[in-house]
């Protein structure tokens, strides 16, 4: 069985974010407004939406 995805896409600029938020959106691979990337749905992966949930946009893939 597949497992399922997410489509994240930035949205907003990091200026002005903690080094967390920061860290959290590279290892997302998140680097510049408008870049779209696909992460697995799990616990882990929400829990990194959830810190940067402001900077993002999330959809169901």
């Amino acid at each position: 069985m597949a497992d399922k995805t997410i489509s994240i896409t930035q949205i907003k600029s990091k200026n002005g974010s903690n080094q967390r938020q920061l860290d959290t959106l590279r290892s997302l691979g998140l680097r510049k407004i408008g870049q779209t990337v696909e992460v697995v749905d799990n616990e882990q992966s929400r829990g990194m939406l959830h810190r940067v949930r402001h900077l993002i946009k999330v959809e169901e893939a």
